[in-house]
C-alpha cells in the first residue's frame, strides 16, 4: 500500500511512524528541508521538499499510483485544496485535517464537493473523548470496546498487596479479566501468566464492566458515582470551545479561564451558558477566586502541556475529583503515571487511531494508541475469510506481543483461553505491540481477494 503524507509536523509524523511498523511504503511531503532531513534519521521513509498544492510535483511524484494521500499541513484550505488536486489527479483516497470550527457545519459539503472521503479534527475529537469521560459516573479513565460490553481499564497498582512481585497466574480474583499489557519505567510490555507484578506498574486490563469494577474496588481506585455538573477548562483554545459547546447541551455548568480578551469575546459571543473569565490560569488566587474547589472536574486545555499538567495537579490537590490533562510531547506520556492526574490525551495520538481505523477499512471498529503508538488495541469484527476465525488460539501461533483480550459472540463477553475459537461476525479486541503490528495485518487480512479489496471495501 502506497501513501503520501504531505506536512511533516506532529500528526505526520506520528502517521509515519506507525504505517513504518506496518511496511506501508510512505512518502512524507514537507516544504522545510530541514524537518524532513531531522525525520530521514529516524525514520526509514520517502522525504520530498515539496509544496503539496504543486500540480507539476504531484504529477512527478505519480500521485495517481498512490492508495492515500493525507493532507496535515497546518492550514484547513491548504489540506482542502492538496486532497481535491490529488483526487483529480487519480489518488484513490484522500484524508483532510480541518480543525476550524467555522468548517463543522459543513463538512459534508466540503467532502462532496472536494472529492475528500475522511475528515479528521483533532480538536473536536479531543473534546469528545474528554466529553466521553466526564459523563460517566466513574472517576477511573476507561475505554469502551464493543458497544460498551467490553471495558479496558488502567491500574497503578503501588503499594497494592496480593499483586505486587506475584506472577499474573497465582493472583487470586481476576475471574472475568484479563491483564493484557503493563507499562512498566515507560516500556509496554504483553505479559503471560509467569510475568511477575512490580511496583508502580500500571496494568492495563480488560473485561465485562461489572468485573472491572470490583477489581478497581480491591486496588482502592475511587469508585465514588459522582456525576459531573461543575467544570472548569484552562483555556479557551478549540479543544475548550469544542468542550464547552457540548457540555452546555448535557447541562453541565462550564468556566473557562482564558487570558486572551479577544479570543474570550469570541467565546463569549458563540457560547450561551458558559462563564468566560479573561485572566491568567495559572493565578492560583484567580482560580480560587473563582472557587476551583467546587468544581467537579478540572480540564487543562492550553498549548502549553507543562502548563496543563501543572494545574491540574493544583486542581486535584485542591480537591478536584476528576483531572485531565491535554498533552502534545510525547516523551511526557512516560511520567503521567507518576503524577496524581487522572487523565493526559494526547491529540495527535487520537487522531492517529482515527487514521488507522479508515486505513484498515470497514472490518475495523476502533484503534487506540498505548504509550504513545508502543502498542495498539483494535477492535474487529471476524468475517468468514478471516485465518484467525475457526481455531482454538492455541492452534494461531500468536507472537508473544499479540494478545487477544476479550471476545464477544453473540452479545456475550468471553474471556479467551488457549481452547477458544473465534467465530464469524465475532467482535475481537486485540493488543499488539508496534513492533507485531505486521504479523498483526495478516491475521486481519482475508485469505482471499486481496488486501486492498479489504482494506477500501465499505468506505
Amino acid at each position: 500500500m502506497k501513501v503520501m503524507i504531505v506536512g511533516a509536523g506532529k500528526l505526520g509524523y506520528k502517521l509515519a511512524e506507525l504505517m513504518n511498523n506496518e511496511n506501508i511504503d510512505v512518502t512524507l511531503v514537507d516544504v522545510n528541508f530541514k524537518t524532513l532531513e531531522r525525520i530521514n534519521d529516524h525514520l526509514d521513509v520517502l522525504t520530498v521538499v515539496a509544496n503539496g498544492i504543486q500540480i507539476g510535483r504531484l504529477k512527478e511524484l505519480n500521485i495517481q499510483t498512490y492508495d492515500l494521500l493525507v493532507a496535515a499541513t497546518s492550514s484547513d484550505e491548504t489540506n482542502t485544496l492538496i486532497c481535491s488536486l490529488a483526487k483529480k489527479l487519480g489518488c484513490k483516497k484522500t484524508i483532510a485535517r480541518i480543525r476550524n470550527p467555522e468548517f463543522t457545519e459543513q463538512l459534508d459539503f466540503v467532502k462532496t464537493e472536494m472529492g475528500i472521503d475522511h475528515i479528521i479534527n483533532p480538536d473536536l475529537t479531543t473534546a469528545i473523548e474528554i466529553e466521553r469521560y466526564l459523563l460517566k459516573s466513574y472517576n477511573f479513565y476507561s475505554g469502551d470496546f464493543a458497544k460498551g460490553k467490553v471495558s479496558m481499564v488502567d491500574f497503578n497498582i503501588a503499594g497494592i498487596e496480593g499483586f505486587i512481585g506475584k506472577r499474573i497466574m497465582d493472583i487470586e480474583g481476576l475471574e472475568g479479566v484479563l491483564i493484557t499489557a503493563i507499562s512498566r519505567d515507560g516500556d509496554l510490555i504483553i505479559p503471560n501468566g509467569s510475568t511477575k507484578l512490580m511496583e508502580d506498574d500500571v496494568i492495563h486490563v480488560i473485561g465485562k464492566s461489572k468485573s472491572i469494577n470490583k477489581l478497581g474496588e480491591r486496588l482502592k481506585t475511587n469508585m465514588d458515582k459522582k456525576h459531573t455538573k461543575k467544570v472548569m477548562i484552562f483555556g479557551g483554545g478549540k479543544i475548550g470551545y469544542y468542550l464547552a459547546q457540548r457540555l452546555e447541551k448535557s447541562n453541565v455548568y462550564v468556566t473557562i479561564v482564558e487570558k486572551d480578551k479577544n479570543r474570550c469575546e469570541y467565546l463569549a459571543e458563540k457560547l450561551d451558558q458558559t462563564l468566560i473569565i479573561h485572566g491568567d490560569g495559572t493565578d492560583i488566587n484567580l482560580l480560587e477566586e473563582e472557587d476551583l474547589a467546587s468544581m467537579d472536574a478540572f480540564i487543562g486545555a492550553t498549548g502549553f502541556d507543562e502548563q496543563n499538567l501543572l494545574m491540574a495537579l493544583v486542581a486535584k490537590q485542591s480537591g478536584v475529583s476528576k483531572t485531565i490533562a491535554k498533552i502534545s510531547r510525547p516523551n511526557y506520556i512516560h511520567i503521567i503515571d507518576k503524577l496524581n492526574i487522572d487523565v493526559a490525551l494526547n491529540p495527535i495520538n487520537i487522531t492517529a487511531s482515527d487514521i488507522l481505523k479508515f486505513i484498515r477499512g470497514g472490518k475495523v471498529v476502533s484503534v487506540s494508541l498505548l504509550l504513545g503508538g508502543q502498542g495498539e488495541v483494535t477492535e474487529v469484527i471476524a468475517s468468514e475469510d478471516l485465518p484467525i476465525v475457526g481455531k482454538p488460539l492455541s492452534k494461531l501461533g500468536l507472537p508473544k506481543g499479540i494478545i487477544i483480550g476479550a471476545i464477544v459472540h453473540k452479545g456475550e463477553v468471553i474471556i479467551p483461553n488457549g481452547d477458544t475459537v473465534i467465530y464469524p461476525q465475532d467482535r475481537i479486541v486485540v493488543f499488539s505491540l508496534s513492533s507485531d503490528m505486521a504479523s498483526f495485518e495478516k491475521l486481519i487480512k482475508p485469505n482471499k481477494g486481496g488486501i486492498l479489496s479489504e482494506l477500501w471495501s465499505n468506505h
